[in-house]
């Protein structure tokens, strides 16, 4: 049988059946996973994630349960570092886009999170934008200028209230019959703009920390949810850091778009653009072609990396 990956919790994986539609409990048969190759998928800190393809059989013991014995083929994934393990933690797969989600207050924006998320989202293959909750809060002019950028890079950006209701059509027309990946800090109002574009899908939502203005988690993990209209949305647990897998030091300026026509003009090889004569990129920067946070961003995650 073949079905998709819609969860995982402690190695057991909710499948849903592709012929039948229904949902099976499954573990992976012989506690390692296989890939089309045969070759066992070791050194990952979880070897599915929603959006999964899998090959799996049901247990004639207990209905409803089987076992994984194959993952096929991803098209793309959307994963991040996980520090404690070392190892890439994968939280979509197979995926259409990515939704960065951020808020203008409650918590603060912050245009460097979204950097990092961007990242991430080219560097496993996907297609990512920008969604701004919140906006009846008010918004700074520092913030809308960094939006402008971003969209000037080619981001799709997103003016949304989920108090309001402001914005949500037209995020619901780009997303139609997409698997979405939505993606975000705690507390920027994820879960409440999803049960708002998705009535009926019930997500859990929390207040703001006063103390610290940030959000409390209230998804624990990546869950992928057929949506009424047509395709899913995969919810993930709100973060405040994301640290990126999967990139060398050298090759990191290629996943920031502005750089590209400088970097390749540099008069060092495998130039880091941080402190090498004849640097085209932090002239770049200087000249003011390249935002300066945006550089910062860059110098940040390039200190992250191994």
């Amino acid at each position: 049988m073949e079905g998709t990956v819609y969860t995982g919790i402690n190695n057991i994986y909710t499948v849903k059946d592709k012929v039948n539609g229904e949902f099976y409990q499954c573990r992976i048969k012989g506690k390692v996973l296989r890939d089309d190759e045969g070759e066992f998928i070791r050194d990952v800190y979880n070897p599915l994630a929603p959006g999964d393809t899998v090959v799996f059989e049901e247990d004639p013991g207990h209905p409803g349960q089987g076992m994984i014995s194959q993952r096929h083929e991803r098209r793309n994934h959307f994963c991040r570092l996980n520090q404690k393990r070392r190892s890439p933690q994968f939280i979509a797969a197979n995926i259409d886009l990515v939704l960065c989600f951020t808020s203008v207050k409650n918590p603060p924006f912050r245009p460097r999170f979204l950097d990092r998320v961007l990242v991430a989202a080219e560097l496993g293959g996907v297609k990512s934008a920008i969604v701004v909750n919140k906006t009846d809060l008010g918004m700074e002019e520092e913030t809308l200028e960094r939006l402008d950028h971003y969209k000037k890079l080619g981001y799709d950006i997103f003016l949304c209230s989920a108090a309001e209701g402001t914005g949500l059509e037209e995020l619901n027309q780009f997303i139609a019959d997409s698997r979405v990946a939505v993606f975000g800090q705690s507390g920027v109002g994820k879960s409440t703009l999803l049960n708002a574009l998705e009535p009926g899908i019930g997500l859990k939502t929390s207040e703001i920390s006063d103390k610290y203005d940030r959000g409390r988690h209230t998804t624990n993990y990546s869950l992928m949810i057929d949506r009424a209209s047509g395709g899913q949305i995969i919810d993930t647990p709100g973060i405040r850091q994301l640290f990126l897998w999967g990139v060398e030091k050298e090759e990191l300026s290629h996943y920031f778009p502005e750089m590209e026509e400088f970097w390749r003009d540099c008069r060092f090889k495998g130039c880091s653009h941080r402190s090498e004569p004849g640097c085209r990129v932090r002239d770049a920067v200087e000249e003011g072609v390249i935002h300066h946070d945006r550089y910062e961003s860059y110098l940040r995650l390039y200190e992250d990396l191994l």
